[in-house]
C-alpha cells in the first residue's frame, strides 16, 4: 500500500520486484486489497503483452493514512 500511496500507479511486475515476492503471493494480496476496495485494477496491453496496474482508491488512501499516519 505504501508504494501505491506514494505513486500514481504501479504495475504488477514492478511491485513484485520491489517486494521480492512470488507472482502468486502478490496476486493473492492484491486481490484481498481489491476486494476491500482499497485499490483499483487497470488491465491493458503493452507491446502485445498483458499489463496489470494498480492504483490506490480514495478509500484505501484514507484507511492507510488513518492506520499508519496517526
Amino acid at each position: 500500500m505504501s508504494v501505491l500511496v506514494a505513486n500514481d500507479s504501479y504495475d504488477f511486475n514492478s511491485l513484485k520486484d520491489i517486494m521480492g515476492v512470488t507472482d502468486g503471493n502478490l496476486a493473492s494480496h492484491m486481490k484481498a486489497l481489491e476486494r476491500e476496495k482499497y485499490i483499483s485494477v487497470i488491465k491493458s496491453f503493452k507491446d502485445r503483452k498483458p499489463n496489470t496496474k494498480y492504483k490506490v482508491t480514495d478509500r484505501g488512501r484514507t484507511i492507510f493514512k488513518n492506520i499508519w499516519m496517526d
